[in-house]
């Protein structure tokens, strides 16, 4: 059985790490869709999808998953055409995972069999926390996985994060 992810991943954090660890023993396989795939340097989207997609793969390597592809979706900011648009780029999956009301909605409306995942530490696993504590210069290292700070680091995320901010 195919599951489909779709996330930001802004960066990809604890969070994203523990689910996918849980998932990955329920699921054959995990299409990870990297939504919003077009969108950098912006505050609510600071990585590139090249980035993000090394975030993920280094991240679920060192765990020791395999089980996983990583897509891009771009946006088409098209809400009753966008669950097409995610089919026309990935046709083959049997179940959708989100925590997010609108994706689930439209794939609910289509038909699509769409379950939520569970919540690790909400308040500190958060992108748009983690980028906040970027910017105000407090800790946010210990909320992503080593290779995904390794990453931030060396496409200088902070400063550009800090930069974008201002």
């Amino acid at each position: 059985m195919k599951a489909l992810f779709i996330g930001r991943f802004q960066p990809f954090h604890n969070g994203h790490l523990l689910v996918l660890q849980y998932i990955s023993k329920q699921y054959d396989e995990i299409i990870i869709g990297i939504g919003s795939s077009q969108e950098k340097d912006t505050i609510e989207n600071p990585f590139s999808k090249e980035e993000r997609a090394l975030m993920i793969t280094a991240s679920l390597d060192a765990a020791g998953i395999r089980n996983y592809q990583v897509v891009a979706i771009p946006d088409i900011h098209d809400p009753p055409h966008w669950v097409s648009h995610v089919r026309s780029i990935i046709s083959d999956f049997d179940v959708v995972l989100t925590n997010n009301p609108f994706t689930r909605k439209l794939f609910s409306e289509k038909g699509y069999v769409v379950k939520g995942t569970s919540y690790f530490d909400r308040e500190h696993y958060s992108g748009k926390e983690i980028r906040k504590r970027i910017i105000q210069n407090k800790q946010w290292e210990k909320f992503i996985p080593t290779a995904v700070a390794q990453v931030v680091n060396q496409v200088n995320g902070v400063q550009r994060i800090r930069s974008i901010s201002k």
